[in-house]
């Protein structure tokens, strides 16, 4: 039986989520990636374990993370009842719907019927009463936002989540939600995007702003981009790497001449720095208090480790901070 180091909360940092009482570690675990079913049953728990020990108390899923759909939720259920049970009132566990989950009219986005549906689902693989916070995935023109909203709210009132986020929205869509669940009284606390040195979405949408402007948190998915911003794509494409599998997020003609050497560039920074180019990326995700945590998806718990370091050290000076603007200036999107 698994039993938590007794260090486990001396060094990660907690971030409270917008205005709400809830804390997040500046670090968490995000199970997009390498836990469904292709996954070993002991590197899982490799992973699972290294990070709760080192204070990751945040553990982010969806219904259709896999491969195949649901599998990523069913591996950290059985992980949960096998060996996590006692700590779940340490834990923050989330999972979202809105993408495709399966087949039909009613297996994506934003109905009631579908999110009660795919909730139920995901409670039951992950062997839950309850998540802690349930996501809105995307923006769904079909539905009208209010029938969204008015779900999320109903969730909250029948025990199935404690609070709500909104992912892959933007900000005008954020503010006309935020309304609906603020005349609803519904703990809506976090907004999940993408975010990197690369990928500015969330600044030219206008999300950033205004999630901090209402006092909501942001979590950053993606904040390495998917693993170019670190040194495994310096000397090219690896044969076992993303880009190499013709990912359906990360493949080779992602890896332009013009962006490894933006790459190249950021990690001469870094090791001027004396860090690695993931830890000032993560770094520069967290660099202001607009964002409340980054999500981060490894294979191996060497690279959580890693990871886990950016969440303190060595600040941006504002030349710094130029530098590194002038730097992916050619290929920020």
């Amino acid at each position: 039986m698994y039993i938590a180091s007794e260090n486990r909360y001396q060094e990660m940092i907690y971030s409270r989520c917008g205005d709400s009482g809830l804390k997040l570690p500046r670090v968490s675990l995000g199970l997009w990636h390498n836990f469904g079913s292709n996954a070993k049953e002991d590197d899982i728990k490799d992973i699972i374990f290294t990070a709760f020990d080192n204070g990751i108390t945040h553990f982010d899923l969806a219904n259709n993370y896999g491969p195949y759909p649901g599998a990523a939720e069913s591996n950290f259920g059985r992980l949960l009842s096998s060996h996590l049970k006692n700590y779940r009132d340490e834990l923050i566990i989330s999972t979202k719907a809105g993408y495709e989950m399966y087949p039909g009219p009613y297996g994506d986005g934003g109905s009631r019927k579908y999110l009660f549906a795919s909730l139920d689902q995901s409670l039951k693989r992950l062997n839950l009463d309850y998540v802690d916070i349930f996501y809105h995935h995307r923006m769904d023109k079909s539905t009208p936002l209010e029938e969204t909203m008015l779900a999320l709210a109903d969730i909250v009132r029948s025990g199935r989540a404690l609070y709500v986020g909104l992912s892959n929205y933007d900000g005008k869509t954020l503010e006309e939600a935020n309304e609906i669940l603020t005349r609803l009284n519904v703990p809506f606390i976090i907004n999940q995007n993408s975010y990197n040195l690369f990928n500015r979405t969330i600044e030219k949408n206008g999300l950033k702003e205004t999630s901090y402007r209402l006092r909501k948190g942001i979590i950053s998915f993606s904040p390495l981009a998917q693993g170019l911003l670190t040194d495994r794509y310096i000397d090219g494409i690896p044969n076992d790497s993303r880009a190499a599998s013709s990912s359906k997020f990360l493949n080779s003609e992602d890896i332009t001449v013009q962006k490894l050497d933006v790459i190249k560039k950021l990690n001469a920074h870094a090791l001027q720095r004396g860090e690695t180019l993931s830890e000032m990326a993560l770094k520069w995700v967290l660099k202001d208090d607009k964002v409340t945590s980054v999500l981060v998806g490894v294979s191996k718990s060497s690279q959580l480790l890693k990871n886990i370091k950016a969440a303190s050290g060595n600040l941006f000076t504002l030349d710094e901070l130029n530098i590194i603007e002038e730097i992916v200036k050619p290929v920020v999107y």
